[in-house]
C-alpha cells in the first residue's frame, strides 16, 4: 500500500462498512438507528495524516472483529464542519479529530480520539 492509498473519498467508501453522513437527516437517521443497535460515528479529517492512519487501523480492526451489533457511520468533518459541530453540541461531546462516538438509545455512551480509537475498546 502506498501513502496515497490512505486518502479516503466518497467513492472509496462504497462497499465498505461505512454509512456516510452528509446531512442533518442522515445524522438524525444514525441517532434513530441507535435505538435498534449500537452506532459508531467516525469523525475523520481528510487532511490529517494521523486521522488517516487511525482510520486505516480501525478498518483493519473491523475486518478482524465480531462487532456485528454495530452500524458504522463516517463523517468527513472538514467537508461537513457544521454537522461535526452539531454532533458535538447535540451529544455533548467535546470535538476531537479523529474521533469515534458510540451511540445507544440516542445518547453517546463512549467516545475516543487518536490512538484510543480501536475496535477492541468499543463497548
Amino acid at each position: 500500500m502506498g501513502i496515497f492509498d490512505l486518502f479516503k473519498n466518497k467513492e472509496e467508501l462504497k462497499g465498505s462498512p461505512w454509512h456516510i453522513i452528509e446531512s442533518e437527516a442522515e445524522l438524525k437517521q444514525a441517532i434513530e438507528e441507535s435505538y435498534h443497535h449500537k452506532v459508531a460515528i467516525f469523525k475523520h479529517s481528510t487532511r490529517c495524516f494521523i486521522s488517516k492512519m487511525v482510520l486505516k487501523n480501525f478498518e483493519t480492526g473491523l475486518r478482524n472483529s465480531t462487532l456485528s451489533d454495530y452500524k458504522f457511520y463516517y463523517l468527513d468533518l472538514l467537508q461537513f464542519k457544521p454537522l461535526s459541530n452539531k454532533i458535538s453540541e447535540d451529544l455533548m461531546i467535546r470535538h476531537e479529530s479523529p474521533q469515534i462516538i458510540v451511540l445507544e438509545d440516542g445518547k453517546a455512551i463512549y467516545n475516543a480520539s487518536h490512538e484510543n480509537i480501536n475496535t477492541d475498546l468499543l463497548p
